[in-house]
């Protein structure tokens, strides 16, 4: 079938022929359910931190590899990343993959806490699922292209340590995104539903570093200085500021290193934050007020203070194009139906969380298409850069119990079960008629990046937060 007839179809008969067109990626998930089932599976069984995603990386890799795909591996600096390529030509559709874990989330996929190795690391945010989602799409267009001998080119971009490290920001910043036409980008959720960015932040994240002067606590207390007085100082005046900034700001922090002994004066003590406001211009004048607490903090307590940058994301650049694109397609997937076994295991969890089963009928349901708005603060994620740089949507599938919290056990136990399958195969699917009606209606692409570029401004110049420092590869060690 020719580009002029594929564009036709979709555009005469949108709801009935997309899948009829697309019908060599969608029957190709639809047999390949127990192959993904699988691959997410060893990658939830073997979680790893950010920047040392070894084995997870390369599960994703693999597959890839023996699916026909040409893969560049240790990209940008970072030895678990990869750029998964197939076909030739433009347009070139980028899909994005995530494969680390968080710590402290270990748990069986059983609907109460049950950890699986006492604090132990786990799959709470699901990026499990969100690589083998993005690799089972990726697939799944590639046997399109197969097919149809349409001319274009799929890329999978593996991008390790979005909790914190921010490897897509390293793939933006070195030029990984060139030629790349649109990005699609999905994440396990408890509901289906186009993101349209309200609820992102840009982040900087810093680690600061006190160095003071050891002695006895109690036998030479004037001999020493206490790099622990410094970070709580710091904290303490951070704390105070939190009601003169604006209210979408968020500012939290953790003390990773606090001394050793109680009867030693702590020579050396590190405390890390993560720094967030809605825009990132107003995220700098923040950034340099909790800078000069830190300063500050050194001087009252005789100390001397680093910092270090550990990573900064980009709030998200919206799409409208390309989120009207996406909800169509996810409305003609469809929501998520559980088996009786599912069902069972989804009405424990939500009884666990002291709701009423009458939730659970959300992850059938597709969420209408959310008006932008202004974003009242929230999380972050290292898409925010990508979308600077190329035309980016993201969308949701309910891989988890609705009710339930990103990164918390909830998450873990149902992101190991079939429900998280279901939900990768209904993302995969979405890329693929995605994807399949950007490739055969390139109006569409002119479309949203002349929307993109509108949205970035004529003098927009990408620079990212990180600077020119190397990727965070031991930011997750333990030391």
């Amino acid at each position: 079938m020719n580009k002029l007839l594929l564009w036709g179809v979709f555009t005469i008969f949108p709801l009935i022929n997309k899948a009829q067109i697309a019908q060599p990626s969608l029957s190709y998930l639809e047999r390949s359910f127990q192959t993904y089932d699988r691959l997410h599976k060893i990658i939830w069984s073997d979680p790893e931190l950010g920047f040392l995603e070894v084995s997870s990386s390369g599960v994703l890799q693999k597959h890839l590899l023996e699916s026909g795909f040409k893969v560049d591996a240790a990209v940008a600096g970072m030895p678990t990343s990869f750029i998964a390529s197939y076909g030739s030509g433009s347009p070139v559709i980028g899909l994005l993959a995530e494969f680390d874990a968080l710590p402290g989330l270990s748990q069986d996929t059983v609907p109460y806490r049950k950890a699986l190795q006492q604090a132990g690391d786990g799959h709470g945010c699901g990026h499990n699922l969100l690589g083998t989602g993005a690799v089972a799409g990726a697939v799944a267009i590639k046997e399109w292209l197969d097919k149809s001998q349409h001319q274009g080119t799929i890329k999978v971009f593996g991008a390790p340590a979005e909790e914190g490290g921010g490897g897509k920001v390293y793939l933006a910043r070195d030029g990984f995104l060139s030629g790349v036409d649109i990005m699609l980008d999905w994440h396990p959720s408890t509901r289906n539903a186009v993101d349209v960015g309200n609820g992102f932040t840009a982040v900087q994240m810093i680690d600061y570093t006190f160095h003071g002067k050891a002695s006895h606590a109690a036998g030479s207390p004037d001999k020493g200085r206490s790099a622990l007085d410094g970070v709580e100082a710091m904290n303490y005046m951070v704390n105070m500021l939190r009601e003169h900034i604006p209210y979408s700001s968020r500012i939290h922090y953790v003390i990773t290193n606090g001394g050793d002994a109680p009867n030693v004066v702590p020579e050396l003590a590190t405390v890390s934050y993560y720094i967030r406001h809605p825009k990132r211009d107003a995220l700098k004048k923040i950034v340099d007020w909790v800078n000069q607490t830190a300063e500050g903090a050194a001087l009252g307590t005789q100390t001397t203070v680093s910092k270090e940058i550990i990573a900064g994301f980009y709030e998200k650049l919206p799409n409208r194009k390309l989120a009207e694109l996406v909800q169509k397609n996810l409305e003609i997937v469809g929501g998520i139906t559980y088996n009786d076994r599912e069902r069972d295991f989804a009405e424990q969890m939500v009884q666990e969380l002291g709701g009423t089963s009458t939730i659970l009928d959300k992850v059938s349901e597709i969420q209408p298409l959310a008006d932008e708005r202004a974003s009242t603060g929230g999380g972050s994620t290292d898409v925010g850069d990508v979308s600077w740089n190329v035309p980016t949507i993201t969308f949701g599938t309910a891989a988890f119990i609705p009710g339930s919290a990103a990164h918390s056990w909830h998450w873990t136990a149902a992101g190991g079960t079939t429900i998280g399958t279901k939900a990768l195969i209904n993302a995969a699917k979405v890329f693929s008629l995605t994807a399949i009606e950007l490739y055969t209606n390139p109006e569409l692409i002119e479309e949203a990046k002349r929307e993109f570029e509108k949205r970035r401004g004529a003098d927009f110049k990408y620079k990212s937060l990180v600077g020119d420092r190397a990727p965070a590869l031991e930011y997750r060690v333990k030391k």
